[in-house]
């Protein structure tokens, strides 16, 4: 098959709530005569992300076009998840003309890069381009990779030590393997931030790359796609920490899925939130909560201490379940710990 013929894939890659999905919301409302696809791997058992992705879908990327795979890492499920899904997805009866890939937030971009090598799918498809999305604030502050230099002379001093955390090896192969980054959440950030978050992904990135300013989502679409990259065949040129190995695990994180009673005080759980990040080092907290005397399902997105939330729409027939999926490193992970400071604020009256 011609390449010309093959469907083209982008995969949006990057850390854990650098908006990611708020994106491809922005691809779905603004296709450009693309009829999408979309493929979204959720970190735990429960689909939040997905859920939200439903919620605008229309002619141009229809419900079922919109496939979760939750509850497991698609580059580590290859065989078992993603080829057969992304044989569905080729096999629908309107064939889409484009296939986003949102990744979870712990994927490494490259094992999944290689899977469309398989038989079953390498004359049928090809990867369009790697999107990563880091969050500039965060990057600016230097959490996910420290200043080269100084890392290095830390190093040197003393050769015991390593300094390198699963965050910062996540975040440097996303790097590694992206055509175009993106500074997410650019207002937040501010001027000074984009330039230092620019300089983070700059020392970070193995060849020049294009980087683009970003907020809510909002980018030309022809930006992005189209970029007929034919990533799955330029492997070389996008190192890993993982080259070499075989596999990879992610027990380095684990997800509590926490139940809650109907909120009365969402600025209490939003507190509450924010104490998790600054006491258990939770990484990322997402869900929808149940507020008293309000129809409308409140959609609840934290990335460490920065808590967002909104009414996205009404509960209809779906039950008034509060739940709220929270992620953290494996040695910080207390699920009574957690609950203990969850609960009390769902239940302040």
């Amino acid at each position: 098959m011609n390449d010309l013929n093959k469907i083209p894939v982008t995969v949006i890659t990057g850390f854990l709530g650098s908006g990611k999905t708020t994106l491809i919301r922005h691809l779905m409302q603004n296709p450009q005569g693309r009829r999408l696809a979309v493929l979204v791997n959720e970190f735990g058992s429960v689909g939040v992300d997905g859920d939200i992705l439903k919620s605008c879908a229309d002619a141009n990327c229809p419900a079922e076009n919109i496939v979760e795979l939750a509850n497991g890492c698609i580059c580590c499920t290859v065989a078992d998840d993603f080829i057969p899904t992304i044989e569905a997805l080729m096999a629908l009866p309107q064939r889409p003309d484009h296939i986003l890939i949102e990744t979870s937030g712990l994927a490494l971009p490259k094992p999944l890069l290689k899977a469309f090598d398989w038989p079953a799918i390498r004359s049928r498809i090809t990867v369009d381009g790697v999107i990563a999305l880091a969050d500039a604030e965060a990057v600016a502050a230097g959490r996910f990779a420290p200043d080269v230099d100084a890392v290095q002379a830390q190093r040197e001093a003393d050769v015991s030590i390593d300094h390198e955390t699963p965050l910062s090896e996540v975040f440097e192969d996303q790097i590694s393997c992206a055509d175009i980054v993106l500074l997410s959440k650019a207002d937040l950030a501010g001027e000074a931030g984009i330039v230092a978050a620019r300089a983070v992904v700059e020392a970070e990135a193995p060849r020049k790359l294009p980087i683009l300013a970003m907020q809510e989502g909002r980018i030309d679409p022809s930006v992005i796609l189209g970029l007929n990259a034919a990533a799955e065949d330029d492997l070389d040129a996008r190192p890993s920490h993982h080259d070499g190995a075989d596999d990879h695990e992610h027990d380095d994180f684990d997800t509590v899925v926490i139940d809650l009673p109907e909120v009365s005080d969402p600025e209490a759980l939003a507190s509450a939130i924010t104490r998790l990040a600054r006491e258990q080092n939770v990484l990322r907290v997402k869900g929808y909560v149940a507020v008293a005397g309000k129809p409308m399902r409140l959609l609840v997105q934290a990335v460490g201490e920065r808590v967002r939330a909104q009414y996205d729409r009404p509960w209809g027939a779906s039950p008034r379940l509060s739940r709220l999926v929270v992620i953290a490193e494996h040695d910080d992970v207390d699920p009574e710990a957690i609950r203990r400071v969850l609960l009390p604020a769902a239940a302040r009256a």
